[in-house]
């Protein structure tokens, strides 16, 4: 690559933001992407994603399980230009029991957005996403939602935020009154009042103020909002966390934005600020080092493998992160793990449904690669090279069943669906060790069994029987002279699909008491 072109490399490089939003069922996450399209002119008309049939809109809720219960289970991903960058949103299944989908997702994302009810504050699924951006280091930037609605006091949400997820926080913005008494949003960082209007928000009506003691908020506001704005701010300049710029990038301070995304009140703000404070594309650990995205060579790894987006074409596509250089579409690349050259000939991106081929993209963007079956969740390609992008974790499930196929003549089919279905990642197989060999699926929620079921006889033709097993945990074991006759009681002992050995275990008692009759082994929560 010449100077030109690694010029070139660099500005791309610098124009990408790659983040995930996070949140719990019905904080707003779809209303909030669909207005960040809307922003981004990748869609012509906000409206309730699953609402409108004529209009161009926003939905990643492709799955007829998903249209039926009106949830999202798989992750998608969409892209939209803004003011001279490119953002790549990754969607996340809203639904507690994808957690594991989102989990891998995130590894592929370099900030994320996390929705917060002002009404319900922190909530479970949002500790547990959390949890994996924190481990991660990602920079996490927070949006309390639905400002229009009565909800809690914002300090108390500031407070939930430490005490619960442990994370200080830095409010870019503070509310001017809330639900019916809604006035505005008052700007920290730009001295200015951002004007609440009872519709879509179409216009934002900005009126810049001489800070946040300036009469004319109390023109506008009335007396008694103006007077409670004042003593909330002062006690944040006086108590607040400053704002350390360095702190938000290592995820330790998380800028906050209130507003309300169906209204379109904030959104564009935070948008704005959003693509100012988030990092660019961030290097990725491999087995040769840290891989910077100016890079000149092409590497990425996939992260989520995906059957059937189109029905009508019955195919798989295997998303990739691109973590170094750029794509060109026909180029040839190494697939490290099968040893072999492959030629990208048909990559796709998206707006969920909708996809166009790509003729080039750049470290950040994630692509769609047509997969014949050559691709595992984890896989790296790359451009002149042979090393490895750190495996993706595994979760430890929490459910477990054993299943068999109804008609033994359909066996090959119930194999393929297994294997494809592992691969994509929507369940977890274990054999048992014993000589008696049976299969156990393990998920990490009920409701990703029922989309097993569902796809196993949709897209396969195999009718299955699932009878659920009592057991709780899975914990991966580690060690010489493993013993299966110690894991009978209230535990059993399986393979995964690695053979690496896993015990199963029906409660926190029999896995204390596994823990203490086999001191010389080691029991992991994810696999090794």
């Amino acid at each position: 690559m010449n100077e030109q072109e690694q010029r070139k490399l660099n500005e791309e490089v610098a124009k990408r933001r790659t983040f995930a939003i996070i949140s719990h069922p019905d904080a707003g996450k779809t209303t909030l992407t669909e207005k960040l399209l809307l922003f981004g002119g990748a869609i012509r008309l906000a409206g309730t994603v699953k609402g409108r049939k004529a209009a161009k809109f926003a939905t990643s809720d492709w799955m007829e399980i998903e249209k039926q219960r009106g949830i999202s289970v798989t992750s998608s991903v969409m892209q939209f230009d803004y003011k001279g960058h490119k953002v790549n949103i990754l969607d996340t299944p809203g639904h507690q029991d994808f957690s594991e989908d989102t989990y891998r997702t995130l590894t592929a994302a370099d900030a994320a957005v996390m929705l917060i009810d002002v009404a319900k504050g922190v909530e479970a699924q949002t500790i547990k996403l959390f949890q994996v951006c924190r481990m991660r280091g990602i920079p996490i930037f927070t949006f309390i939602n639905k400002l229009d609605r009565e909800g809690q006091n914002p300090f108390d949400l500031l407070e939930e935020l430490e005490n619960v997820l442990g994370i200080r926080s830095y409010p870019m913005n503070w509310p001017i009154g809330m639900g019916k008494a809604l006035c505005g949003v008052y700007d920290r960082t730009k001295s200015r009042v951002e004007l609440y209007h009872n519709d879509e928000h179409r216009e934002i009506t900005v009126q810049p103020v001489a800070g946040y003691e300036d009469p004319r908020i109390r023109e506008m506001a009335g007396e008694h909002l103006h007077d409670e704005l004042c003593q909330d701010l002062q006690l944040l300049d006086v108590a607040g966390d400053p704002f350390e710029m360095d702190k938000v990038l290592a995820g330790e301070l998380t800028p906050v934005f209130f507003g309300s995304a169906i209204n379109n009140f904030g959104v564009q703000t935070f948008l704005e600020n959003f693509l100012q404070l988030a990092p660019s594309p961030q290097f990725r650990k491999s087995t040769e080092g840290e891989v910077e995205a100016t890079e000149p060579k092409f590497s990425g790894y996939v992260f989520k493998i995906q059957a059937n987006m189109n029905p009508a074409h019955r195919d798989r596509l295997a998303f990739l992160r691109i973590v170094s250089g750029k794509f060109e579409r026909g180029m040839s690349v190494k697939h490290v793990r099968a040893g072999k050259d492959i030629k990208l000939a048909q990559p796709q991106q998206f707006l969920a449904q909708d996809r166009d081929i790509v003729d080039e993209a750049y470290a950040g963007d994630i692509i769609g690669l047509f997969d014949p079956g050559i691709f595992r969740i984890g896989d790296t390609l790359v451009q002149g090279g042979s090393f490895q992008y750190d495996e993706l974790p595994t979760f430890s499930p929490e459910l477990f069943c054993k299943v068999t196929v109804k008609n033994a003549l359909k066996h090959k089919q119930y194999q393929k669906g297994i294997d494809q279905l592992t691969e994509e990642g929507t369940i977890q197989v274990f054999h048992s060790a014993s000589v008696f060999e049976e299969t156990i699926l393990g998920v990490v929620g009920q409701l990703q069994f029922e989309v097993f079921e569902h796809r196993m006889k949709g897209e396969y033709g195999v009718d299955i029987m699932l009878q659920r097993l009592n057991y709780q945990f899975a914990r991966w074991v580690v060690g010489k002279n493993i013993d299966p006759g110690k894991f009978r009681i209230n535990s059993q002992l399986v393979k995964d699909k690695k053979g690496n050995y896993v015990a199963l275990f029906e409660s926190e008692y029999a896995l204390r008491s596994a823990l203490e009759r086999n001191s010389d082994l080691e029991f992991l929560t994810n696999a090794p």
